[in-house]
């Protein structure tokens, strides 16, 4: 059985942990994994959607745990860059 990650309230806290833990005794099977965006953002857009489209936009986000343009800008990314 392996054992639980610990609740960790700080950077520091997190930090700590990650450079003294054995990972593999962990169970990290509750984790999901997060992508990060390092590319800075210089230019912005303006599209016209249907009310219908952006709510299921809207939703479909909301399911992933995102904020709806970030959502579509991934959308965008996967299509353009698919298996990135």
């Amino acid at each position: 059985m392996k054992k639980q990650l610990p609740v960790l309230n700080t950077d520091k806290e997190a930090e700590d942990f990650i450079g003294q833990a054995d990972l593999t005794e962990y169970d990290l099977s509750s984790l999901t994994p997060v992508r990060f965006e390092f590319q800075p953002k210089e230019r912005s857009i303006t599209m016209r959607l249907s009310e219908p489209l952006l709510e299921a936009i809207k939703e479909e986000a909301g399911r992933s745990g995102i904020p709806y343009q970030r959502f579509i800008r991934q959308t965008l990314e996967n299509a353009v860059h698919p298996k990135r």
